[in-house]
């Protein structure tokens, strides 16, 4: 039988993403030292603090002093989990689901079906989160913001942006809900509408553990409303140093559309990170790591990461991360033919990350075929955005005719975008 739910004051917090969460479960240990859920949901939220040996003692604290088969089966998942056996965490949750329906607390680690990296465990999850909302029913507002972020991810964004202001009309501070919203508005086009939204919500809690987060949404709904500065002001003031994948994400769009780019990653730390053991495990953080790379117009590297990628034996990594990382070499180099050949057709789910982050390839194909002269082809492109979304100027300098040659995309930034450029931080 399940003893905790949405209800829990810690466990509430920690499902709303809030910045009251870990807190609350650290409360709750202290409370509670002989609850095996309270050390397991802790454990959960500070994983990536702990060293193996204290990572291992305190799930194993925590099983000898669970209770019942369900807070044995939760305490299992967290070993799992928190050890990124994300394949076997994602199949043990699906038994657990099937045992204990539509369980909050273990839809704290439902990120497991998407960390496999497998189309076919993804999918799974989707699915999964969709009936677990139908058995919870609709007051539930934990699996109502689950389900629409699934429907955002699946390009339902109407279905999610209803269910997304559903879950929050429950209980306000959901955190999985808005974020939710600011996927489905992205694809929208909502723009000042949109930052107004995350910038009202961010104000309730600023210590919400998606604060840079949103605020990277809310720089794209700039981008997208054509306010540059509010774009550079974002990323220069609110994302941190380690926010690489973010800030090299604004910048390429950015260069994409002629304008000068935010304060940038320093080419040494980027090369850094993928120097570092484990710097290109996982795909998409590779990706992220050659859009810094490509913001610096660091072809060199960029060439040494594509044939990197085209050795691995990793599928997504030869068959669509080699070719991407190898287009933006070429474009880097002025090459853009060759970038075209590339881009044209692939297929770039296998790069991971989530729709609004992928998008940024066919940014990039778009705006390599107007300098290549096919200003129709790029329109076609990016007609299922131009077409639905409210405010797309960012998709209007994409397909914008392209001026004098040059060796990149982006054009000189004019004389008033260098001065809108805010001060570095010391």
């Amino acid at each position: 039988m399940v003893g905790v739910d949405a209800r829990h004051p810690a466990v509430r917090e920690q499902l709303a993403l809030s910045g009251r969460g870990t807190r609350l479960l650290r409360e709750w240990v202290e409370r509670e030292p002989g609850s095996g859920v309270a050390r397991a949901l802790w454990v959960l939220a500070t994983s990536e603090a702990l060293g193996d040996a204290e990572l291992k003692a305190e799930l194993v604290t925590a099983f000898e002093d669970a209770e019942g088969e369900w807070e044995r089966s939760l305490v299992y998942g967290v070993y799992l989990h928190t050890h990124r056996q994300f394949t076997l965490a994602a199949d043990h949750l699906a038994a657990h689901l099937a045992r204990f329906p539509a369980d909050e607390v273990a839809g704290l680690m439902l990120g497991a079906f998407h960390a496999c990296g497998r189309p076919d465990h993804r999918e799974a999850g989707d699915r999964l989160v969709v009936e677990q909302y139908r058995l919870a029913g609709s007051e539930s507002w934990s699996w109502a913001g689950r389900t629409a972020w699934v429907r955002a991810e699946q390009g339902r964004v109407e279905e999610a942006w209803e269910l997304a202001q559903h879950a929050l009309a429950l209980f306000p501070r959901s955190g999985m809900a808005v974020h939710a919203r600011a996927h489905a508005e992205h694809e929208l086009g909502a723009g000042p509408e949109s930052i107004r939204f995350l910038d009202g919500w961010l104000a309730a809690d600023p210590d919400a553990v998606q604060y840079r987060h949103l605020n990277w949404h809310a720089a794209l709904q700039s981008l997208s409303a054509g306010d540059f500065d509010d774009a550079r002001r974002r990323v220069d003031t609110v994302l941190a140093a380690s926010d690489v994948g973010m800030r090299a994400a604004t910048n390429w769009r950015l260069q994409l559309c002629g304008r000068h780019p935010a304060r940038t990653t320093p080419l040494d730390q980027v090369r850094e990170l993928l120097a570092a053991p484990g710097g290109t495990a996982e795909v998409f953080h590779t990706f992220q790591l050659a859009l810094a790379l490509a913001v610096h117009e660091a072809t060199d590297d960029l060439e040494q990461l594509a044939r990197a990628a085209e050795g691995d034996p990793r599928p997504a990594y030869a068959q669509t991360l080699a070719p991407v990382v190898r287009a933006l070499a070429h474009i880097t180099a002025g090459r853009h033919g060759a970038a075209v050949g590339l881009l044209t057709g692939l297929g770039t789910g296998p790069v991971g990350g989530v729709r609004v982050e992928r998008e940024i390839i066919e940014d990039t194909l778009a705006r390599t075929l107007v300098v290549q002269g096919d200003g129709p082809g790029a329109a076609r492109l990016l007609h299922h955005r131009t077409s639905r979304r409210r405010h797309h100027h960012y998709e209007d300098l994409l397909l914008a005719p392209a001026g004098p040659p040059s060796a990149t995309l982006a054009a000189r930034p004019a004389p008033q975008d260098r001065a809108a450029l805010p001060a570095p931080k010391p």
